[in-house]
C-alpha cells in the first residue's frame, strides 16, 4: 500500500465528493464513502496543523520575522462584498 500524503489524500477527498454529489450510490456505499471522507479529512486536518506548527516554530528561530495570522494578511487583490 502506498504511502498516504497529504496530496493523495485531498485528490481522494475530491473524488470522494465528486461521486456523492452525482447520487448514483446506494445508500450503503454512500455511507461507506462519507465515512472514508470524514477520515481523510482528519488526517489532511491534521496534516495542515503538524505544518503551521513547524513553519511557526521555523519563523521564530528566525527571529526577525513575526508570525501573524493567515486571515489577518492582508490579499490585496481580493474585495469585500
Amino acid at each position: 500500500m502506498a504511502k498516504r500524503t497529504f496530496e493523495n489524500a485531498l485528490g481522494k477527498l475530491e473524488q470522494i465528493t465528486e461521486e456523492l454529489e452525482n447520487g448514483d450510490l446506494s445508500l450503503e456505499v454512500s455511507l461507506k464513502k462519507f465515512d472514508e471522507g470524514i477520515g481523510l479529512v482528519e488526517y489532511c486536518n491534521t496534516t495542515l496543523t503538524e505544518a503551521k506548527a513547524k513553519v511557526e516554530l521555523l519563523l521564530e528561530k528566525q527571529g526577525g520575522l513575526t508570525k501573524q495570522p493567515f486571515d489577518e494578511l492582508d490579499h490585496g487583490d481580493q474585495e469585500l462584498s
